[in-house]
């Protein structure tokens, strides 16, 4: 405690209104106001206790004013009724000290030109600030001023709890998501806030003024730490305030408010207000939404990572790592699962998480696009990946039989995992419902993709769509109108790399009727057959055109 005498102007709150909304009115806010700024305010004692809220201010002459007092009030004095003895000036402040008062403000004209060092020693021991007016002051003035400020500020907390409810209440009635839940309790509060279930699993962060890497590292150390409470409490060694999420009657998680780094007091009355209307809509909010949670936030956090939506790599492995995947010492594989033919009796993401976690396996599990299931697998160092994916692909073969497994490269770093997740797409893409397995594989490998899984992949961009007609449309266009199959003659053909006689005996034609349709599909084409480069061009528009076939 620092008890030099002191002038009153606080650094922190002279350039402020004392009457903004958010927070209570302190002896700092009232030394601050004009009215009693006059008086030339000096603190004697309790320069470290000046964040004390003033509940009310109280002017007294009387020698036992403790009495009338309930704590919180600014007591103003003139002096005129201190005790003359050291034993009863004691006993004045104690009693002021014991019923909680704010401060004690003594005017320093009438009967006093400075504090009486009994006073002031009796302020220090019960660390009761004091404050010194060297001018006269209209204490009644210092009243109106303070007390309206007081009553402003209640009015407009109460405004702002009303808004606070039927923010809520109207986030409940549409039947808001969790998230939508948590983003209007950030917004509403300016602070962090974070849902996570009974094994610590953080699922959704909404930060405010902060990243998710400083939010959610070491997440489950820290937040078991803190320990669970039936109730809305502020608790733990970071203070966090917390609140208890019910479902049917059951504790299902929490959601807890953290601090704002430099903001003191850590929460008030309208933070505490916040966080439980958000543990009842939460509460309501698992009722109306099925899914679980677990999965809600496995696809979320999945979906942000493939399409790179983190502010920072350390956002993306934090938050992975606050919902239970080991990133530190892992290699990471991933799979896309396309389910054309997708049975609606089972949710694969549910069916694939359940039975990596039956093997033991860290995945994170999560819908991609619709019919498109992607899956993060974390792997230690020493355990092959292949048989997790092959054990994987049975699963998803047992759900659809027309099921496509992709799988990109391995990498050693979460901040690879997005590019892999890209090859593993890319893969699916170029891959037809029927497209046969490789053999002794139930996946498919960016090396599996050739020339026909490439256009395959292309197939919706006009640009092959265009070669192809460029150059096979007069070909096509002459089949159709005389009933020819030159077609299929240029397929043997371009089948046979160049060779003649072969492609004539794959079409059961002639060698001088199949070397007459060459002549004729020449012509109509208006290229050279004997051209590699040509028949190269050909061959590619012909596999663009099957591709363009499939259905």
């Amino acid at each position: 405690m620092n008890d030099n005498p002191s002038t009153a102007r606080p650094p922190d709150t002279a350039d402020q209104d004392s009457s903004s909304p958010g927070r209570a009115l302190n002896i700092a806010d009232v030394l601050a106001l004009p009215v009693l700024a006059a008086g030339q305010p000096q603190v004697v004692t309790g320069v470290s206790h000046l964040d004390r809220p003033v509940r009310w201010v109280h002017i007294t002459e009387l020698t036992d004013p403790a009495s009338f007092l309930k704590g919180g009030e600014l007591v103003l004095t003139t002096g005129m009724p201190l005790p003359d003895d050291v034993t009863g000036v004691r006993r004045y402040v104690d009693e002021l000290a014991g019923v909680g008062a704010a401060a004690l403000v003594i005017e320093l004209v009438r009967r006093y030109h400075r504090p009486p060092d009994a006073l002031v020693h009796a302020c220090q021991a019960r660390g009761l600030p004091l404050i010194t007016l060297a001018k006269d002051v209209n204490f009644l003035e210092v009243t109106q001023v303070v007390h309206a400020l007081i009553l402003g500020n209640q009015a407009e907390a109460m405004r702002r709890t009303q808004r606070v409810h039927e923010a809520f209440t109207t986030l409940t009635l549409r039947g808001a998501g969790p998230e939508d839940v948590m983003r209007a309790a950030a917004e509403m509060s300016g602070r962090t806030v974070v849902l996570e279930n009974l094994v610590h699993q953080a699922l959704i962060c909404e930060p405010s003024g902060t990243t998710l890497e400083e939010t959610l590292t070491d997440w489950e150390q820290r937040s078991r730490a803190t320990p669970p409470g039936d109730r809305t409490s502020q608790q733990g060694p970071e203070s966090w305030l917390t609140a208890p999420v019910e479902y049917q009657g059951e504790r299902w998680g929490r959601v807890a408010m953290l601090p704002a780094p430099t903001t003191e007091p850590a929460f008030g009355p309208e933070h505490i207000t916040v966080l439980e209307r958000t543990a009842m809509a939460l509460t309501v909010a698992r009722l109306i939404h099925p899914t679980p949670w677990e999965r809600t936030a496995h696809r979320n956090a999945l979906r942000d990572l493939v399409e790179q939506r983190h502010r920072s790599p350390q956002d993306a492995h934090a938050r992975l790592t606050a919902l239970g995947l080991p990133t530190e010492n892992s290699r990471f594989v991933t799979v896309v699962v396309d389910l054309p033919a997708r049975d609606t009796t089972v949710n694969p993401e549910t069916r694939l998480a359940e039975d990596l976690h039956t093997t033991g396996i860290a995945a994170l599990v999560g819908e991609l696009a619709p019919g498109r299931v992607g899956v993060l697998l974390a792997l230690s160092p020493s355990h092959p990946w292949q048989p997790a994916v092959e054990r994987l692909s049975h699963t998803v073969l047992g759900l659809s039989s027309q099921a496509v497994v992709s799988v990109g490269a391995e990498v050693d770093g979460l901040n690879d995992a997005p590019r892999s997740f890209r090859q593993a797409i890319r893969v699916a893409e170029a891959t037809p419902p029927d497209q046969p397995l490789p053999p002794g594989r139930s996946f498919h490998e960016l090396s599996d993709v050739d020339l026909r899984r490439l256009l395959y992949a292309l197939r919706e961009d006009t640009r092959v769509q265009e070669y192809a007609e460029q150059r096979l449309g007069g070909l096509l266009d002459h089949d159709t109108r005389h009933g020819t199959d030159l077609m299929t003659t240029l397929r043997h053909y371009l089948d046979a790399a160049g060779n003649k006689t072969s492609a004539a005996r794959r079409g059961g034609l002639s060698r001088e009727t199949f070397y007459q349709r060459l002549r004729t599909i020449e012509r109509l084409l208006d290229c050279d057959l004997e051209s590699g480069e040509q028949r190269t061009a050909l061959h590619v528009a012909l596999t663009a055109l099957d591709v363009l076939r499939v259905r």
